[in-house]
């Protein structure tokens, strides 16, 4: 693999953020006198940017209730821009690997759906040395992955074509930013989601097959890993 660019997801993949997002979002129930949830539930809610997790949190008959939402979110985001780091940390193994893979003139690059100064916050706090080419999160007249204008963003910036790139993620939802962006993917199998479940769900390859004609003619495939070591095998082979 002619390997120039790594883009990697963040919450899930880099970090485990789980207990900050659970902390913050419980903060904003309790403040309304609705239930609160488990960080089992809260794995499956999140990745699809900060509103979508407030509207899965809120009772059902909330769940669409755009004052309520907003107001929530208010209070969400306050208490979790005060407490983003408490509990959040790199999965192990991933600071050695970012190191490693800076160290052989692999460029770096962040792609989340966190909001874009948390983003940055945390890639900061745990990469302080490491000179990510970019670090994009949810920015106001962007869309969320799965849109591929990240991607595209990404490639104008570093001027690298699409078969020097792979994003690593922990969720469909980066498989199919990856995928709709003609870029490989590796679904990591440490996040928040089962990626074998949804690897055998879609009959998913277990090798690259980059596409070599329109997405809808030639199918993208990607690898699911289980462990930071398999991932670093493949980086850095």
């Amino acid at each position: 693999m002619n390997l120039q660019l790594v883009i990697f997801d963040l919450d899930g993949t880099l970090l485990d953020t789980l207990d900050d997002l659970s902390a913050a979002v419980n903060y904003a129930m309790e403040q309304r006198g609705f239930p609160q949830h488990t960080r089992e539930e809260y794995r499956m809610m999140v990745g699809h940017g900060a509103q979508n997790l407030m509207s899965l949190a809120l009772p059902k008959e909330h769940a669409h209730d755009e004052s309520m939402i907003d107001s929530a979110l208010a209070d969400f985001r306050s208490y979790y821009n005060a407490h983003i780091d408490v509990y959040t940390k790199p999965f192990p193994g991933i600071p050695e690997l970012i190191e490693k893979l800076h160290r052989k003139g692999i460029k770096l690059a962040v792609a989340s759906n966190k909001f874009q100064e948390g983003t940055e916050h945390l890639i900061k706090v745990f990469f302080p040395e490491i000179p990510f080419v970019a670090i994009l999160g949810n920015r106001p007249n962007h869309p969320l992955k799965p849109d591929p204008e990240v991607v595209g963003e990404i490639l104008r910036k570093t001027g690298l074509s699409k078969e020097e790139i792979v994003m690593v993620g922990d969720s469909d939802t980066d498989m199919e930013t990856a995928s709709n962006g003609g870029i490989r993917g590796i679904a990591v199998n440490w996040g928040y989601r089962n990626m074998r479940e949804w690897a055998n769900k879609f009959s998913t390859s277990q090798h690259f097959e980059v596409p070599q004609g329109p997405r809808d003619q030639e199918p993208h495939r990607f690898m699911v890993v289980d462990t930071v070591e398999e991932l670093q095998k493949i980086l850095l082979s």
